[in-house]
């Protein structure tokens, strides 16, 4: 029987935690906050182990999660990271420095790490069951990296002779120290070369600025891999995901794993690889990039879009396979999603029951928190609520928004609580959508009513045509799209395609004064039957 490509991992993750017998298991994701913050880093590092952490859980482990933040990796200085500064040259000073030791660019924050995770660290409880602990690299190397640093430099010489293993050309030499103090003088970490350890201090040499000194080994950081492995030791982690560039063979995640059998004596976590989130922007497609500040944030999406959304995303896409947002594109994502709730409850069917599966358990686990409602929440399409958002004020999106969703069935007369919730909610998220993204035809100002100028410029065919349809439209007994489509459909029918488009142009300047607009029967059932009716009127009268 197929299943759900999560469960199949969940069940092989549970097999390997059981064999290493502790009473509590520790899931991790680690981040470095160089920059943007944004959501694809919500899929691998967050979701997918929060995703599986709540399925075992149900199978009886304990487990605790973290996130790290790589705060003492230093700021490479990108063009993208100086450009955040009012001066880029000025900011250059800051290359190589710890990301925690950089200033807010933009004075609001206490430092770069705080102002960037702003947009990120806050909004995961709306994306998780919030079940999630924050550590940070610079907490830790007061709290067990330290000690973890004084034995690695007691061994040093095993450590250099894993890690040569996998460098190549590029072997670290005998009187290597894997430790990059800072620099006192110009803050470097990235050109300091530790020269001699004494217990917990480090004498080092400045090769950018020349200057020598001593420094705590807490003051700084050990080299990538052997911190890697000192965050895994330091927490307990037993799973930790890792994105596809650590999974090539032999390399970063190889090399960690060795060091920590070989050198360290204990079991590396379980692993699992994963493909990077895209965005597309303009028609090109790139990779969410921290350090180059591409992408949307979780704040960003949350304004436009439900978190369900994103979850269902990433859940129903294989680990390894690419993941493109659109942000165009959010009405088609609730399109998706709304296929999976019925399918779900059993409203749709579908025949390939591979697909039924991943949509119904994608759908199930796309909750935040909790489980799905038990009765099927009433589904309104985003764009229809696009569309409300913007001929209602929004003090009247609640009250007079839904009356006309319901006078139009649209929305049944008693809806679920929670449908209604989402509805409401996703009536100010679509007009958001309509104000950042939303194409042109779904950006509209309703006319008071149609001017001479516009009555005017209407061809006498299309004005015969409208008051055809004003006739048929005026029958309709339920006033609601499917009738007003039959009706459109009906006045139209002896047009030829090109001939239709022509005269939807005319129908839609008489509503917007502009000869484009969204779908039109949508338009009018939320309108209502007399104001769309008095937009007609005006075509009589001068007919």
């Amino acid at each position: 029987m197929a299943r759900h490509w999560i469960d199949e991992l969940a069940d092989k993750l549970y097999e390997s935690l059981r064999r290493r017998g502790k009473e509590v298991y520790v899931f991790n994701g680690g981040l470095s906050v160089s920059g943007l913050q944004h959501i694809g880093r919500l899929r691998g590092e967050i979701i997918l182990g929060e995703t599986l952490r709540r399925i075992l859980v149900k199978r009886g482990l304990k487990i605790k999660q973290y996130i790290t933040l790589y705060t003492q990796d230093e700021w490479k200085g990108k063009k993208e990271q100086l450009q955040q500064f009012p001066d880029p040259r000025e900011a250059e000073k800051y290359i190589g420095w710890p990301l925690i030791k950089v200033p807010d660019p933009k004075g609001c924050h206490r430092n770069w790490v705080e102002h960037y995770w702003e947009d990120f660290g806050p909004y995961i409880k709306e994306f998780t069951d919030g079940e999630i602990e924050l550590v940070t690299t610079t907490e830790l190397y007061n709290n067990g990296l330290r000690e973890f640093a004084l034995e690695t430099l007691k061994i040093r010489d095993r450590v250099r002779e894993v890690i040569n293993r996998y460098r190549g050309r590029k072997k670290y030499p005998e009187n290597w120290i894997p430790v990059q103090p800072r620099c006192g003088s110009c803050g470097r970490i990235n050109s300091t070369e530790a020269l001699e350890v004494n217990g917990d201090r480090v004498k080092y040499r400045c090769n950018y600025c020349g200057y020598e000194g001593e420094t705590s080994i807490s003051d700084g950081k050990l080299s990538w891999r052997v911190e890697w492995v000192g965050v895994w030791k330091v927490l307990g982690v037993d799973f930790e995901p890792y994105g596809k560039d650590h999974a090539v063979p032999g390399g970063s995640r190889d090399s960690c794993n060795d060091l920590a059998r070989s050198v360290y004596g204990f079991d590396p976590p379980e692993g699992v690889s994963f493909e990077w989130v895209a965005i597309r922007i303009d028609s090109e497609t790139r990779d969410m990039t921290s350090s180059g500040f591409i992408g949307v944030t979780p704040r960003e999406w949350l304004e436009v879009a439900h978190p369900h959304i994103y979850r269902f995303l990433v859940l129903k896409t294989p680990l390894m396979k690419r993941i493109v947002l659109d942000v165009n594109s959010i009405p088609q994502y609730y399109n998706q999603y709304f296929r999976a709730e019925r399918i779900y409850y059993g409203l749709e069917d579908v025949r390939d029951e591979e697909e039924r599966i991943v949509l119904s358990r994608s759908y199930e686990l796309s909750y935040p928190h909790g489980e799905p409602p038990s009765k099927p929440p009433e589904q309104v399409p985003y764009t229809h609520l696009a569309i409300l958002s913007q001929i209602l004020p929004e003090n009247l999106w609640r009250s007079e928004g839904i009356r006309r969703l319901k006078m139009s069935r649209i929305l049944p007369e008693n809806p679920t609580d929670y449908g209604l919730k989402r509805i409401i909610e996703m009536i100010k998220k679509a007009y958001r959508w309509v104000e950042k993204y939303a194409p042109q035809q779904m950006r509209i100002t309703l006319l008071p009513e149609p001017s001479k100028e516009i009555i005017e410029s209407i061809p006498r065919e299309h004005k015969i045509i409208l008051y055809r349809m004003r006739g048929l439209l005026e029958k309709i007994d339920d006033w609601n799209e499917e009738n007003i489509k039959n009706a459109m459909i009906e006045a139209t029918k002896e047009l030829s395609p090109g001939d239709r488009r022509k005269f939807y142009e005319s129908f839609y300047k008489l509503f917007l004064g502009k000869p484009y607009g969204p779908r039109a029967a949508p338009l009018l059932a939320i309108l209502g039957r007399e104001e769309s009716l008095k937009y007609f009127d005006k075509i009589t009268l001068i007919s």
